[in-house]
């Protein structure tokens, strides 16, 4: 697959051309090599992607988003883009975020929930993590000790565990992690799109209906160019969501980026199954490991609609005045 380049300020510019493109090549086949259809029905099915995990672990990936990595926050959302397109079957966000947040640099598995009152809620493999992360109603973030884990799934069978915070510390910090948990959300929607378009054109390639290829038929094209068209633009609202990392833009651009890509894939999901036919509702074929994990990953952290108001806010508390700067000036 291929990754956007993303123009940022100084404080989020990838720190070396090359390495950034290393690391999503290195990415891209590692994920590619280890994450197919039995390891993604394995893990709807209960079972911990330990080879998966250890593999990351082993490379270094879980570490990219620690202040120290080397890498830039916008190389973390590039690998997360590169997950999505895999559909790969473990946290990675998760993990190398609460790996962000977590003071000590243990190499265990990590996953970060959302924590009310006692309750540390939909985290993801939360029963193999051995340390956890609490995202309160504030926004705040804290270490939570757990005991007690009972499993859950989503729509897109990831496991989404729930357990009893024993105890809890807040963790200082600058960074806003509901607004970085939205992004990669979006990060992957992106990937997971952007294959979901590839399966679509091999399909309607080689299928033919009437004697000829469905490609052929302008109402075909007219759906695949529509779809593009989705990809192309949700790209586009990523990369410059991931320019204004660290910026004073930063919510508005996050909020932006979010709305747009949730929106398109629904779309996408949509086009593909239409696009299918039967043939895509089934089990034994791979295209619902993408589309379900859509439908999974747009309500997480928000839809679109809870975007779409809270940049509408942000907006309107800025007043007139603010508003054409917004719009006009450089993303």
């Amino acid at each position: 697959m291929t990754t956007t380049r993303h123009n940022q300020g100084s404080d989020n510019e990838p720190r070396d051309r090359e390495a950034q493109q290393l690391l999503l090549a290195t990415a891209n086949r590692l994920f590619g090599d280890l994450c197919n259809k039995q390891v993604l029905e394995a893990a709807e099915n209960g079972e911990f992607p330990l080879a998966l995990k250890d593999s990351l672990a082993e490379y270094g990936f879980h570490r990219l988003a620690d202040h120290d990595s080397g890498f830039a926050l916008c190389d973390v959302f590039a690998v997360l883009q590169v997950a999505g397109y895999h559909a790969l079957p473990l946290p990675l966000a998760e993990w190398m975020l609460a790996n962000r947040f977590l003071p000590d640099t243990e190499d265990d598995f990590a996953s970060i929930g959302k924590l009310r009152g006692t309750q540390l809620l939909n985290v993801p493999w939360g029963r193999e993590a051995r340390r956890c992360l609490g995202i309160t109603a504030e926004g705040k973030v804290v270490s939570a000790t757990t005991s007690d884990w009972a499993g859950n799934y989503n729509i897109a069978g990831e496991a989404l565990d729930s357990a009893v915070s024993e105890a809890h510390t807040p963790i200082s910090t600058s960074d806003n992690i509901v607004e970085l948990l939205a992004l990669s959300r979006c990060a992957m929607s992106v990937g997971a799109m952007t294959r979901l378009l590839e399966l679509v054109v091999e399909q309607v390639t080689v299928r033919e209906q009437f004697g000829r290829p469905l490609a052929r038929f302008q109402v075909i094209q007219h759906d695949i160019a529509r779809a593009a068209g989705e990809v192309a633009a949700s790209d586009k609202a990523l990369e410059c969501a991931l320019a204004q990392l660290d910026s004073e833009r930063q919510k508005n651009e996050v909020a932006l980026a979010c709305a747009r890509v949730f929106e398109a894939s629904q779309i996408i999901a949509d086009t593909a199954h239409q696009l299918f036919g039967a043939m895509g509702f089934t089990h034994e074929h791979i295209l619902h490991h993408y589309t379900r994990r859509l439908w999974a990953w747009r309500e997480d952290y928000g839809n679109e609609r809870h975007w779409q108001a809270s940049l509408g806010r942000s907006l309107c508390a800025g007043g007139p005045d603010q508003l054409w700067p917004f719009l006009a000036t450089e993303r």
